[in-house]
């Protein structure tokens, strides 16, 4: 189904003309409007089930913000809606768990592709191909970094579906599975594990669209075995910032085009 009866979206609530061509993705709905306050004029577009948007304007082009709840299912309906309200870049603003012993509370990942540890993307693609982010939205994001002299690392993230399956293997029914995958993406160089960026990216290449994602680190799980500092950190204003800086690069950028 495309549209209800009213002729709006039939999860997110919108129709076109209500978004702008940039979309902000948060997980977290209560996370809208803190980031839409950074939006000249934001307005509340719609509020059903667990997405949330606002529209505002941001150097005179509209933007918007969309919630898409935990996980891959939810993040693929939004992405699908989103579309068909006439966006057409997305930039995911989360928050992640380090994998890499140098990678700390705090710090900032920015997406190259994501492991493919879900079930959604199976839907849409074959397992052979990558869920790879936009090269634009990443090179936007690491300028935006170092604009604003926030520490950062570029690479592969992992998506999983369970949160528990990472955080408690050792109890889960096929903890052999996960603890030999865990492992094997460590020793890849995996930089974070989250939950929505590969069914972002698949979705992005089959709808055409550009998707990219940055992660607030959380914490570390790695360190803390190793017995090293984990500092634990929830604010995620700072990778707030680089994703408002992104979106104006990608702003000035295509207007040259």
């Amino acid at each position: 189904m495309k549209y209800s009866e009213n002729g709006l979206q039939y999860h997110i609530g919108l129709k076109e003309g209500d978004v702008g061509k940039y979309v902000i993705l948060p997980g977290d709905p209560k996370r809208c409007e803190k980031i839409a306050k950074y939006l000249d004029n934001p307005k509340l577009m719609a509020d059903v089930r667990e997405f949330v948007t606002y529209t505002g304007y941001l150097d005179g082009e509209k933007v918007s913000v969309t919630s898409t709840g935990i996980g891959g299912p939810s993040a693929s309906i939004a992405l699908e809606e989103l579309v068909n309200c006439g966006a057409d870049t997305f930039l995911r603003v989360g928050t992640c768990g380090g994998m890499q012993k140098e990678i700390v509370g705090g710090d900032v990942v920015i997406a190259t592709a994501s492991i493919r540890m879900e079930g959604t993307t199976r839907e849409y693609a074959p397992i052979e191909f990558p869920a790879v982010a936009n090269i634009d939205i990443v090179n936007s994001l690491i300028k935006a970094s170092e604009t604003l002299g926030k520490k950062y690392h570029v690479g592969v993230v992992q998506s999983k579906d369970s949160f528990y399956g990472q955080h408690s293997p050792d109890i889960k029914p096929v903890s052999y599975e996960l603890n030999n995958k865990w492992e094997a993406w460590i020793r890849l160089g995996c930089l974070a594990s989250e939950m929505e960026s590969a069914s972002l990216f698949i979705v992005g290449s089959y709808r055409k669209v550009r998707v990219g994602a940055s992660f607030l680190v959380m914490a570390n799980q790695e360190r803390e075995k190793l017995g090293l500092d984990n500092p634990v950190v929830h604010d995620t204003n700072e990778v707030v910032k680089i994703t408002i800086e992104a979106i104006r690069n990608l702003i000035k950028e295509d207007k040259k085009k």
